[in-house]
Parts: structure tokens; C-alpha cells; sequence
């Protein structure tokens, strides 16, 4: 739906919506129920927050908490682009619940951010969630990972006892890549939370639970391939979206696509 410079997207996940902006529009002190978070893409602004006066520009990432009393206005006559994802408050508890074990924050702590990393990780999620394409599992990694540097993650790593439920997880993805999963699916599966079992997986293998299902499915879909399957078959048996897709992952790890590599072998 558009709104004048405004566009406002449903994404792929319940309780998250998306808004792009481009706008020299000045808001009035107003509050949302839902917790925002998005990174500014062109141009700056200056605004009242519930923790004081504050200034953001191009790639710095803004946040806003349900209830606090905010507004903005541009600064300089050009207007500023931004992009928002606007989390329900039971969207963010869940993964507090996850991310802290027992003792959850649920507060931003910044209005302003300027670290690159956290932007970086803004922008990974809105992709993803903007993206019906993409898993779920994905989303589920991004979104966690993005909740915890906005609520200072600061829960103690557990690796002995993590380390069996990696072993699980990989187990899982290991004998059977091309079905679909969902993060909650597989963490209650291993025993622990989702934020844990990315944070861990990861620490173990040098991949999120989401990378990893990728590598293995492009390793299937080679597999299928050197086998005699027809190229879009062998995208579907192995669980990818369609051929495009497989080919996609396939060149960023081999340096080439399923079909040079087929006529190169035949």
C-alpha cells in the first residue's frame, strides 16, 4: 500500500510490517504500540526521543520502543530516506525469552546507532523478510541476531552444554536438507532456545543453521545433477525454491553455475 512517499509491505513473518520512506515530511510528537527499528538510506534527520534529543544520518540505524514519544524532522532542505521493520511487542518477548534464558530485556538501548554491523544486519533482515522466497529459517537467524545487539545480548555461552544439541541439529539437516524447518521447530527439537542454538551452531560449524541447510542442499543438488537429474528437477529434490534459486546459491560456492559445470563434465 502507498501513501504518498510512504510504501507499507506485510512481510513473511506475522507481527512484523515493513515501511520505506522518502520524505521531507516533519512529524508531530507521537508514540507507536510496536517496536521500531530501520536504518536511514539517504539524507539526515533530528528528533525528540524518550532519551533525549538526537541526530541520525546515512547508514545509521534508528530505533523507537513501543509507547515512547518521539518525532522527526529532516535536516537541510533534501528529504531523507529510511526503512523500518515495526515489530509487535509479543514478536520481540518471544525472542527475548530466547535470547536471555530466563532474565529478558526488552528495551532498545539506543535511538542511534552508528555501528555498520548493526545496519548490515537491518538490512539482511528486511531482505529476508521481504523476500516470499526466502525460508523461514532465515528469517528466524536474522531477525534473532538483530534482536540481540539491540538489546545488548549479554547471556553467558554454555558450549559443553550446547554441544549435544548442535550434534542434533546437524544430524537433522544432515538427513534430510531439501524439507523445510522452521528455527522454533529445530531448536525444540535439540532442547534450547533459537537464539542459543544459532549462537552455538554457528560458534561450532562456521555457519548458521540456515547456511548450513544451504550448503548441504547445493551439495544434494550436485549430487542429483552429476546423477543425470534434469536441472529444475534436481533444484526441487533439493529443496530449493526453483532453479533460479539453486543456481544462485550454487555460483556463490563454486565460482560457477550447475550448467557450465554439467557441460564441463559432459
Amino acid at each position: 500500500m502507498a501513501a504518498g512517499r510512504f510504501q507499507i509491505f506485510r512481510t513473511g513473518m506475522d507481527g512484523i510490517e515493513a515501511v520505506f520512506a522518502d520524505s521531507r515530511h516533519t512529524f508531530a510528537r507521537h508514540t507507536h504500540d510496536a517496536y521500531g527499528v530501520g536504518v536511514i538510506e539517504r539524507g539526515a534527520q533530528r528528533s525528540a526521543s524518550g532519551r533525549g534529543m538526537v541526530e541520525a544520518g546515512a547508514g545509521n540505524t534508528i530505533t523507537v520502543n513501543p509507547g515512547e514519544v518521539h518525532d522527526g524532522a529532516p535536516i537541510g532542505d533534501a528529504p531523507r530516506v529510511w526503512r523500518m521493520l515495526y515489530l509487535q511487542p509479543a514478536v520481540v518477548a518471544a525472542a527475548a525469552r530466547d535470547i536471555f534464558e530466563g532474565d529478558p530485556r526488552e528495551e532498545f538501548h539506543a535511538p542511534v546507532l552508528e555501528d555498520g554491523r548493526i545496519a548490515g544486519l537491518v538490512s539482511a533482515t528486511l531482505a529476508a523478510l521481504m523476500d516470499r522466497d526466502a525460508a523461514r529459517l532465515a528469517s528466524e537467524e536474522r531477525l534473532l541476531l538483530l534482536l540481540a545487539a539491540l538489546l545488548r545480548e549479554e547471556a553467558p555461552r554454555r558450549e559443553s552444554l550446547a554441544s549435544p544439541a548442535v550434534s542434533r541439529a546437524r544430524e537433522h539437516l544432515d538427513s534430510d536438507p531439501a524439507s523445510a524447518v522452521t528455527l522454533a521447530a529445530l531448536s525444540a527439537e535439540c532442547g534450547i532456545g533459537r537464539f542459543r542454538l544459532v549462537r552455538d551452531f554457528a560458534s561450532s560449524t562456521g555457519l548458521t543453521p540456515h547456511a548450513y541447510q544451504l550448503q548441504r542442499r547445493t551439495e544434494l543438488a550436485r549430487r542429483l545433477i552429476a546423477g543425470g537429474t534434469p536441472l529444475a528437477e534436481a533444484a526441487m529434490e533439493a529443496g530449493f525454491a526453483d532453479q533460479s534459486h539453486m543456481t544462485r546459491n550454487f555460483t556463490r560456492r563454486y565460482g560457477y553455475t550447475p550448467g557450465a559445470w554439467l557441460a564441463a563434465r559432459t
